[in-house]
């Protein structure tokens, strides 16, 4: 099942997020892309422990208390500003999950702070 098929039958309101990818630190802090709308994107506020990913091996658990759903291929890594209803919320942890041959669509899992 693709993604755009999932969001068609299975969810009346897709949402649409801006993401500004994070590029790296400069002089006066983060450096971010331009921002790009995503979508469609399924947004749910629920709070859950994740663990940060970061460049080295040392990541801290945190609550996210936001899970973006995104459609396969969307770029965003750990660190990027994604905005949702007026909100502004930085990526902790993203995964690429893939449908192993089952019934489901591939998509990009974004936990927000």
């Amino acid at each position: 099942m693709e993604w755009s098929d999932f969001i068609a039958e299975c969810i009346p309101t897709p949402a649409t997020v801006s993401v500004e990818a994070y590029q790296g630190s400069g002089a006066y802090g983060p450096v971010y892309a331009a921002p790009v709308d995503v979508t469609p994107c399924v947004v749910e506020q629920t709070r859950r422990l994740v663990r940060v990913q970061t460049q080295d091996a040392a990541g801290a658990e945190q609550v996210s208390s936001t899970t973006v759903y995104a459609p396969p291929g969307t770029t965003c890594p750990p660190g990027s500003r994604v905005t949702w209803a007026g909100r502004a919320s930085l990526v902790l942890a993203r995964s690429d999950l893939a449908a192993h041959g089952l019934p489901l669509p591939e998509h990009v899992e974004l936990n927000l702070e």
